[in-house]
């Protein structure tokens, strides 16, 4: 018989070249399979709920594992030493028992990011923030957030060469927030394609500067070709912030 088991973490990108496995490269799924394989005496490969790019970071990220045997006695103890064990960039928030049936990445039905810009010189977050010292017009801005949800094909803020079967995403929610001297972009969506959070942010700054308007934003969208976009804004910027299923974890 076989166990499955879900694990909630979170983790600092800085040092990963993405949650994807990578040959040669350090990367947190790598990680994460050699600690759990290590302390459970067994051959331990992890399928994540969807995959960061280097840089980047996850304020929740879900991912299960299948095990053969029962270790529901020692889960909290599990997530004790896993969080010892690991290095400070990830921790362990929760080790939990589901059907064996159910799947990290494709039970999955939303996906949110949020995205971090700063407009003066930051020096204690600078780690986590686009530093960025021009002034953004949050109006427009929010109103490009809105035209977003009116499309659903979004090859223009793909990485080029992708190889997935549709460039289509159901944008549920898009807007931008303003505390102090801080801009937060915050996006949720049915999936995510390759680097679209960051050409989208890319794009709405050159909004945000007037550089182009919301009949240019749309003209890019509807071009379906990643050249026509703005430049991806930087990795240390962005979070995947949430991702929710249709049963409680």
């Amino acid at each position: 018989m076989i166990w499955r088991y879900f694990i909630v973490l979170q983790y600092n990108g800085k040092n990963y070249c993405g949650w994807q496995i990578q040959p040669g490269k350090p990367t947190v799924q790598a990680e994460l399979n050699e600690k759990l394989s290590i302390l459970l005496k067994d051959k331990i490969a992890t399928t994540g709920a969807g995959r960061t790019d280097t840089g980047v970071h996850a304020k929740y990220f879900v991912a299960h594992f299948d095990i053969s045997r029962n270790i529901n006695q020692s889960l909290e103890s599990l997530v004790f030493k896993l969080n010892r064990f690991l290095s400070s960039n990830i921790r362990i928030i929760k080790i939990m028992p589901v059907d064996n049936k159910a799947h990290a990445r494709f039970d999955a039905i939303s996906r949110s990011y949020n995205y971090y810009i700063s407009t003066i010189k930051e020096v204690f977050k600078s780690e986590f923030v686009w530093q960025l010292h021009q002034k953004l017009d949050i109006e427009i801005m929010n109103k490009g957030s809105e035209v977003l949800k009116e499309y659903k094909d979004f090859t223009s803020f793909s990485k080029l060469g992708t190889d997935v079967k549709t460039n289509n995403c159901y944008i549920s929610d898009a807007g931008w927030q303003m505390k102090d001297d801080i801009f937060m972009f915050s996006i949720t969506a049915d999936r995510f394609l390759r680097n679209m959070v960051r050409a989208i942010v890319g794009t709405m700054v050159c909004l945000g500067r007037h550089k182009i308007g919301i009949d240019q934003f749309r003209q890019i969208i509807e071009a379906q070709n990643r050249l026509k976009a703005g430049e991806s804004a930087p990795a240390q910027g962005l979070f995947l912030w949430n991702i929710t299923y249709p049963f409680e974890l």
